[in-house]
């Protein structure tokens, strides 16, 4: 029993592979986060492998050992922010009691975030940048694709009407997304932002279909 026990304690070696690849997943973590702040800091268009580089602590070659280009790093670091962008949503699938003012509330309290801000200097180059726009666009595709499944745990009873739901889903995010862009650029009454948001809130609940008996 004491044998047994001690062995217990005994911390288990991690194999050299593995802490190499360990160590290689937090410096690719590590260049993808100083690309997010790059972006917020300078914009899309001054984001420099050497400014990502120096951000993150690193030499340009160190950095190219991880990503052999600023595409490639470039693709790390918008799939990173479709998966934090998608991340509050599976926190709402969790809610025991998820409802229409959670989805939307969660919702523009994650367009507040840095995330968003470097997400949109993203899609704006990406109008005039076609290899940015090749990364990018499918990208999106997935995070709707994700983003509709997740919708439809949170309310399956929209299942008995996709054409509703879709329009409610069109809805939310264009009214959503759009004026978090607009109070990006100093655009937006502060005043009027938790009316929309209320008033998007009624627009969606007179969609949702009524459960049948």
């Amino acid at each position: 029993m004491a044998l047994s026990a001690a062995r217990k304690t005994v911390p288990r070696k991690v194999p050299p592979r593995s802490q190499q690849a360990l160590k290689s997943a937090q410096t690719r973590a590590r260049l993808v986060e100083a690309t997010i702040r790059c972006l917020i800091k300078f914009g899309y268009s001054s984001t420099t492998t050497l400014k990502v580089a120096s951000e993150a602590g690193l030499s340009r070659g160190a950095m190219l050992h991880h990503f052999d280009n600023g595409g490639a790093l470039m693709q790390a670091t918008i799939a990173e922010l479709m998966e934090r962008r998608l991340r509050g949503f599976r926190r709402a699938v969790e809610n025991p009691a998820p409802d229409v003012r959670t989805l939307v509330r969660t919702y523009w309290k994650q367009l507040l975030s840095p995330t968003f801000t470097a997400f949109v200097e993203l899609a704006i180059a990406s109008r005039t940048d076609q290899p940015l726009a090749n990364i990018l666009e499918p990208a999106q595709a997935q995070f709707r694709d994700r983003w509709y499944e997740l919708a439809i745990q949170l309310f399956p009873e929209w299942q008995q009407d996709r054409q509703s739901f879709n329009l409610a889903l069109a809805l939310t995010q264009n009214t959503i997304e759009g004026m978090a862009i607009n109070r990006m650029i100093h655009g937006c009454d502060e005043a009027m932002i938790d009316p929309v948001l209320q008033n998007l809130e009624k627009q969606i609940l007179a969609l949702r279909p009524k459960l049948k008996p």
